[in-house]
């Protein structure tokens, strides 16, 4: 007998390959599935609660159940089986996800769902509910901790080279970086980022200036893109 036969038999004739469903075997796999579902669910609310982005995304906040519910199924066939757990690797070793994750904070709430779905189908249930507790520990103490935002964004409309000068001379007084400038055929935009912890008038100052046609200004988190 070869030895290609011999791994081949021994394969096939062990315990892991035949091994049979007995009720406990049920037992644990719909209460793994439960309890996935159920941290899925919570991680979905915290996420929906504590959520601090441009816009709140529905259909990413369920996906965070159903890949829970989903690793934890995965978890449960490799940990049982030898021969699927190749084949599970090998299958899921050629999928590629295109969808682009926007903020940030949503990669760990995804890796999150993952994690608790993986120690949850793993029987590991001591670990889920100690990861459960330091991830919300995380999250609201990073809610309590609230920056004071002072950053604006200030856009303005003018025309002629002059004004420009009057612009700046006003903002003077002001922390503020020059961003981008737009020359057009009749006018020129001007964005500014200013430093300030609130509007104290100098948009109504910018306004008055003589050339000067709109000001916008907006207060913004995180970088600007220009």
């Amino acid at each position: 007998m070869s030895v290609k036969d011999m791994i081949k038999k021994s394969v096939l004739e062990s315990a892991m390959y035949n091994q049979s469903l007995t009720s406990g075997t049920y037992v644990t796999i719909v209460v793994d599935m439960i309890i996935a579902l159920i941290i899925g669910y919570i991680i979905y609310r915290i996420y929906k609660r504590f959520f601090t982005g441009v816009v709140y995304s529905r259909t990413f906040a369920v996906t965070l159940i159903g890949m829970c519910a989903l690793t934890c199924m995965v978890t449960l066939a490799i940990s049982t089986n030898i021969v699927i757990s190749l084949g599970m690797v090998g299958a899921l070793s050629i999928v590629r996800y295109r969808t682009a994750i926007k903020e940030p904070l949503d990669i760990m709430y995804l890796f999150w769902a993952i994690t608790e779905g993986i120690t949850i189908g793993a029987s590991m249930y001591i670990l889920a509910a100690v990861g459960m507790l330091v991830m919300l520990v995380i999250i609201i103490g990073m809610s309590r901790m609230k920056e004071k935002n002072n950053a604006y964004v200030m856009v303005v409309h003018f025309n002629g080279d002059s004004v420009r000068e009057s612009i700046l001379n006003e903002l003077s007084s002001y922390v503020h970086a020059v961003k981008s400038t737009i020359e057009r055929d009749d006018s020129t935009e001007l964005t500014v980022q200013i430093d300030m912890k609130k509007d104290d008038g100098l948009t109504a100052k910018i306004k008055a200036l003589k050339g000067v046609s709109d000001v916008t200004m907006v207060q913004y988190n995180g970088d600007y893109h220009g």
